[in-house]
C-alpha cells in the first residue's frame, strides 16, 4: 500500500504523470461501493457522498504535535461551570503557553471522597499544565501535495519534514461500508509525537446544528477549548458535527480499540476532539495520545492508524446508532446463558436478608462505611416494600421495608451518621425528616390503599416548598413530577393539570431547545447521566399516565440523547477470552489501598460477549475515570417500554443489553479492573466486606437493584404480550438515577382477565431452562405464568409448581391453558403440578391454571384494608423535644411511631409512657436518636402517650399527654 523509501522518487514521478493524465481528461475521478462514493478533486480534496445523497468535503490534512520532553499526560479536574468532569492534560513550558484557566486547583475534599473519586486526579498539581490540545506541544500542519486513485483507494503524499514523514490512503471497498482513512507516520527524530487528522469539514460555533464529543459535549454544548477525550472514555470513539442538516462523523476503526485488556487510560492509543485550534467545530482523531502509549518514538520508528468517515442526514443521536450498529456491530447480543432473572432475584433476596448485606438494624439503614465511615444510607423504603409485596413475604417487610419507612420519614437526609465530625459527602445526624421525596410519600399513601393519611399529610407539607437535596443542589418540590405523583395518589384532576402544564413548559424550555451550556435550571449541577439529557423518564411516566403523544416523543428524544452515554465499544470479538489467570480475580486499586484481600476465581475461557460492558454506562461525569461501567442500569425497564411505545429498536436493544445474562446474584457496583467472570458467580457477594476486592459494594443498592430487575420482568412481559398483560405501577424516585416502577399494589389485566394480582413467592415455580424468565400472578381460583425466552432459539422446558404454595395440585391431573405468541389458548396436560412448556425464540408463552387454591400470607395486610377510617388523627406534632408521632402499618396491626427531633445536645435519655391493657408501660431510650415503635392492638382506635426526659445537665422534665 505504501511506497518504500528506495522507490519513493520513481513512484513520485509516476504519480505526477498519472495525476496529470487524469486531470487532463476528466478533472475529477470517482470511486464507489454500494454505500459511498469518493470524488477526488484537482486540489486533492475529496467529496464524500453517501448513497442517499448526504455529502461533505474533506481535505488530506494532518496536524502533528511533538515535544522533546515527556509531557506527563495526566487527568485533572476541568474548570467547567456547573459540571464535574476530569480532562486530559499535559505538562508544558509555561513561558510559551497562555495562563491556563481550564483546570481547577485541588478539589479533593468532603464532597469528592470515596469510591469513584481518585485523589491522584483531584490532588494532582495543575501547575504548568494545559488541557488545550493546541498547546500540548509544537504543532505542524501538513496537507497533501499529490494524490492518485489506485484501484479502490486514493493515495496521498506529503512534503517530507525534517522530523517526520506521512503517507495516507483513503480506501472505499466492499469489505467495509464506510471510507477508511489510513495513515502511516514515521519519525525522523526522537521525541513524543501525536498525529491528528484535521481535514474534516469545520463549522463556526454559531452555525452548526449540533455536535458530539464523548462524554459531555452534546447538543450545542461546545467545548471551551480543544479538550481531548481518550479512547477509554469514548462510548463510541468518534466525534461528529451536524451542519445544515448534514452530519459528518469521524470514527476510529474497531481494530484500533481492542476488547481485551479492558480499555484504560494507560492503554488508550488515541483520543478524539471536536474543537480545532481555530475554535471551530471539526471532528478530529489524534493517534497516539501525546505522552501516551506509543507516543515516544526513536528515529525510524513508525505507526499506522485507521479511521472511518461517515456522512448522514440524521441527527447526532441517530448517527450514533448507525455507527454503533454498522461499524461497531452493536445488536441485541445477550441471552441468559448463566441464570434466569428469577434465579438471580431469588439469590438477591436471600443475600439482602443475610448479614452479608450489612443492614444495620439499630440504625435502620444499609452500611455506607465503604464511602463514609460510621454512616448508613438508604435509597427508598419502596424498594424492599415492593419485594415484600410481590413475593408475599412478611419477613422482608418486618426487617427491611418497615425500618426503612421509619428512617425515610424521620431523617433529614438519606445519608445518616452519628459522628458529628464526619464531613465526607456531608451526612446529617438530624431527625428533621422526612427525607423521603414527595413522590415516595404519595406512593406510600396510594400503595397502602389510602388507609394512612400521614403519608399524604407529609407529602402536602413538602409539596411546593423549595428544599435542598442530599447532593446539596436546589430541589423544587412543587415540580410537575410531584404533581403527577399527587394526582396518582388522590385522583384529583387539578394535580394532573398542573403536571401537564409544567411538563409543557419544560418541553418548550428544555426539549425543544438544544442546550448550549451546562446550566440547565431543571437539573442543577450536572453529575449523573440522567441530568445531562431531558427528563425522559419523567416524561415517559407522564405519557403512561396520560397517553399524550407529545410526552412520548419528548421522552424518546431525551432517551436517545441519554443513550449516547451508553457503551457501544469496544467491538465484541467472536472468540473466547481467558480470564482470572492463575486462579486470581483482578483487584481494584482503590480497595487494595484499603487493605482488602485479593479474591480467587477459577481460570476459564468464556465467550467475549459475556464480559462486555456494552449496554451499560459509567457512573457519572465526575467518576467515569474510575467507574467504567456500572451494573445499576435502572434505565433499562424504562427503555424497554419506551422502545415498545415508540417502535425504537435501539432503545429496546440497549435495555436488554444492560440486564440480560450478566449475574446470578448482586454483582457489586462496576466493571473497572479487567475482564472477569467473578461477577457472574452466585456466591460472589457472600463474603465479609474486606474479602471483596474486585469492585465496590454499595449496600444501599441491593434492594433498588431488585426493584430494577422486577420492573424489567414486568416490562418484558408487557412488551412481548403487546400490552395484553399489564399491571399499573407507582413511581420509585429514590435519588440520583435510581428510578423504577413499583408493582403489585393494584390489580392488573391478563389477556382480558380482570382483578389479577402479581404474586411471586420464592419457589412458586421451578423451571429447568435458564433462558426462560417468568412472571406469576393470581386471580380468583387461577394461577397465571408468563414465560419469556431470552435466547434466539426455541426453548422447551419442564416446569414444576410448588404444591406447598399452591393448593389442589398434589396428585391431580389438570389441563393448563397455554397461549403461544399471544395466540388463542390451547390445553396442555399437567400432572401433579408438572408440565412442559415451549417458548418461541425471544417469544412469550402464557399459562393459566384453573381450580387452584392460593392463600396469600402477607399481601392482604396491604391490599385488603379494614381500618382505613379508624384513625381520625394519625399524625401529631408535639412541642416537647419537637417530637413527631404517627400511625404506620405494621405487619399484623398498626404501629405508633414516635421520634424526637431534639438530639443528645439537649437530652441524655428519653422515656416514653403509654397505656396498655389498663396499665401504663414505659420504653426508655438512652441513646440518640430518640425514637419509639409501639405495636398496637388490632382494635385500637386511640394511642395516648407522654415523655419524660433527662437533660444533659441531669434535670428531669415531663411533657403533656398527647
Amino acid at each position: 500500500m505504501f511506497a518504500s523509501a528506495i522507490g519513493r522518487r520513481t513512484w513520485f514521478i509516476q504519480v505526477l504523470l498519472l495525476v496529470s493524465l487524469s486531470n487532463a481528461h476528466a478533472g475529477v475521478s470517482t470511486i464507489s461501493n454500494a454505500h459511498y462514493s469518493l470524488t477526488l478533486n484537482e486540489d486533492h480534496s475529496v467529496l464524500v457522498r453517501a448513497e442517499t445523497g448526504e455529502h461533505f468535503r474533506c481535505t488530506p490534512t494532518f496536524t502533528v504535535i511533538a515535544t522533546q520532553a515527556d509531557p506527563k499526560t495526566a487527568v485533572r479536574p476541568a474548570a467547567i461551570k456547573h459540571v464535574n468532569y476530569n480532562v486530559t492534560s499535559w505538562e508544558v513550558d509555561a513561558a510559551h503557553v497562555p495562563q491556563d484557566k481550564l483546570l481547577k486547583g485541588t478539589t479533593a475534599g468532603a464532597s469528592t471522597a470515596g469510591d469513584g473519586f481518585d485523589d491522584r486526579i483531584l490532588k494532582g498539581s495543575t501547575g504548568n499544565r494545559t488541557a488545550d490540545l493546541s498547546y500540548a506541544g509544537n504543532t505542524t500542519v501538513v496537507t497533501a501535495i499529490n494524490s492518485i486513485i489506485d484501484g479502490d483507494s486514493i493515495q496521498f503524499r506529503f512534503e517530507d519534514n525534517p522530523s517526520f514523514t506521512i503517507t495516507a490512503t483513503l480506501t472505499l471497498s466492499d469489505a467495509k461500508r464506510e471510507p477508511v482513512l489510513a495513515f502511516r507516520f514515521q519519525a525522523r527524530a526522537p521525541g513524543y509525537y501525536s498525529v491528528g487528522f484535521t481535514g474534516m469539514p469545520e463549522a463556526n460555533p454559531s452555525e452548526f446544528d449540533e455536535i458530539w464529543q464523548p462524554l459531555i459535549w452534546q447538543e450545542k454544548r461546545f467545548p471551551e477549548t480543544s479538550f481531548m477525550t481518550l479512547a477509554y472514555q469514548c462510548t463510541l470513539p468518534a466525534t461528529m458535527v451536524r451542519l445544515k442538516g448534514q452530519c459528518a462523523a469521524l470514527v476510529a476503526d474497531p481494530d484500533e480499540l481492542p476488547f481485551d485488556p479492558l480499555p484504560t487510560m494507560d492503554n488508550s492509543r488515541f483520543g478524539v476532539a471536536v474543537r480545532n485550534a481555530m475554535g471551530n467545530a471539526q471532528p478530529m482523531i489524534f493517534a497516539p495520545v501525546l505522552g501516551g502509549q506509543g507516543s515516544l518514538m526513536d528515529a525510524g520508528d513508525s505507526l499506522e492508524f485507521r479511521m472511518r468517515l461517515v456522512s448522514t442526514s440524521r441527527s447526532c443521536s441517530d448517527t450514533y446508532e448507525q455507527i454503533a450498529r454498522e461499524v461497531y456491530g452493536f445488536s441485541d447480543y445477550r441471552h441468559n446463558a448463566i441464570a434466569s432473572l428469577n434465579d438471580t432475584l431469588n439469590n438477591m433476596l436471600d443475600y439482602g436478608m443475610s448479614g452479608y448485606s450489612r443492614f444495620l438494624e439499630e440504625l435502620k439503614g444499609c452500611s455506607y462505611s465503604t464511602d463514609v465511615p460510621g454512616s448508613v444510607k438508604n435509597v427508598s423504603s419502596l424498594n424492599p416494600l415492593n419485594m415484600a409485596l410481590v413475593t408475599d413475604n412478611a419477613d422482608i417487610y418486618r426487617r427491611r421495608a418497615y425500618p426503612l419507612m421509619e428512617y425515610m420519614l424521620s431523617r433529614e437526609k438519606s445519608l445518616f451518621c452519628l459522628d458529628r465530625k464526619q464531613k465526607i459527602q456531608h451526612p446529617s445526624r438530624a431527625m428533621k425528616g422526612p427525607c423521603a421525596p414527595v413522590t415516595e410519600l404519595a406512593s406510600l399513601y396510594d400503595i397502602f390503599q389510602g388507609a394512612y393519611p400521614v403519608f399524604l399529610t407529609l407529602a402536602g407539607n413538602k409539596y411546593g416548598k423549595e428544599g435542598t437535596s442530599d447532593a446539596g443542589t436546589a430541589e423544587k418540590s412543587g415540580s410537575w413530577r410531584n404533581a403527577l405523583a399527587l394526582h396518582r395518589a388522590t385522583g384529583e384532576k387539578a394535580f394532573l393539570e398542573k403536571a401537564m402544564a409544567g411538563a409543557d413548559t419544560y418541553l418548550d424550555r428544555r426539549v425543544d431547545r438544544l442546550q448550549t451550556g451546562f446550566n440547565d435550571p431543571d437539573a442543577g449541577a450536572l453529575f449523573f447521566w440522567t441530568e445531562f439529557s431531558p427528563k425522559w423518564i419523567d416524561l415517559l411516566d407522564l405519557y403512561e399516565q396520560t397517553g399524550k403523544e407529545r410526552y412520548l416523543e419528548a421522552a424518546q428524544a431525551g432517551a436517545r440523547l441519554f443513550a449516547m452515554s451508553v457503551w457501544m465499544c469496544p467491538a465484541i470479538p467472536a472468540r473466547e477470552i481467558l480470564v482470572n489467570k492463575g486462579g486470581k480475580a483482578p483487584m481494584y486499586w482503590y480497595l487494595k489501598s484499603k487493605g482488602h484481600k485479593q479474591m480467587h476465581a477459577p481460570e476459564e475461557e468464556v465467550p467475549a460477549w459475556r464480559l462486555s460492558e456494552i449496554g451499560l454506562t459509567s457512573e457519572s461525569s465526575g467518576t467515569c475515570s474510575g467507574h467504567r461501567a456500572i451494573f445499576m442500569a435502572n434505565y433499562a425497564p424504562w427503555m424497554l417500554r419506551l422502545g415498545h411505545y415508540a417502535n425504537d429498536a435501539f432503545l429496546s436493544d440497549i435495555a436488554r443489553s444492560a440486564v440480560v445474562g450478566r449475574y446470578r446474584n448482586f454483582p457489586g457496583y462496576h466493571i473497572n479492573t479487567a475482564r472477569t467472570t467473578i461477577y457472574e458467580k452466585a456466591d460472589y457477594p457472600l463474603r465479609e466486606h474486606e474479602e471483596l476486592s474486585v469492585n465496590s459494594f454499595h449496600y444501599n443498592h441491593i434492594w433498588p437493584m431488585m426493584s430494577m430487575l422486577y420492573d424489567y420482568l414486568v416490562s418484558d412481559v408487557f412488551v412481548r404480550s403487546k400490552g395484553q398483560i399489564n399491571f399499573p405501577g407507582e413511581f420509585i424516585e429514590g435519588y440520583a438515577y435510581l428510578q423504577n416502577k413499583f408493582y403489585g399494589h393494584k390489580a392488573g389485566e391478563w389477556y382480558g382477565s380482570k382483578n389479577v394480582w402479581l404474586w411471586m413467592p420464592k419457589g412458586v415455580v421451578a423451571c429447568d431452562n435458564v433462558e426462560l424468565n417468568y412472571l406469576t400472578a393470581r386471580g380468583g381460583n387461577k394461577f397465571f405464568i408468563a414465560f419469556t425466552n431470552q435466547s434466539r432459539e426455541e426453548v422447551t422446558a419442564k416446569v414444576e409448581l410448588s404444591k406447598t404454595l399452591i393448593g389442589n395440585l398434589a396428585g391431580k391431573t389438570k389441563q393448563a391453558k397455554v397461549r403461544l405468541q399471544n395466540n388463542a389458548r390451547e390445553s396442555v396436560p399437567m400432572d401433579d403440578g408438572s408440565f412442559r412448556v415451549t417458548v418461541k425464540a425471544q417469544g412469550i408463552t402464557a399459562v393459566e391454571i384453573e381450580d387452584v387454591e392460593i392463600t396469600p400470607a402477607f399481601q392482604p395486610r396491604i391490599l385488603a384494608r379494614t381500618n382505613a377510617t379508624s384513625w381520625s388523627l394519625d399524625y401529631l406534632e408535639v412541642p416537647f423535644g419537637d417530637a413527631r408521632a404517627m400511625i404506620l402499618p405494621g405487619v399484623e396491626n398498626d404501629n405508633a411511631y414516635i421520634y424526637l427531633q431534639a438530639d443528645d445536645a439537649e437530652f441524655s435519655a428519653i422515656t416514653l409512657h403509654y397505656p396498655e391493657a389498663g396499665a401504663w408501660k414505659t420504653i426508655q431510650d438512652d441513646e440518640f436518636p430518640y425514637e419509639f415503635t409501639v405495636p398496637l392492638d388490632a382494635a385500637a382506635t386511640e394511642f395516648r402517650f407522654y415523655f419524660e426526659g433527662v437533660s444533659v445537665d441531669g434535670k428531669a422534665t415531663r411533657s403533656k399527654e398527647g
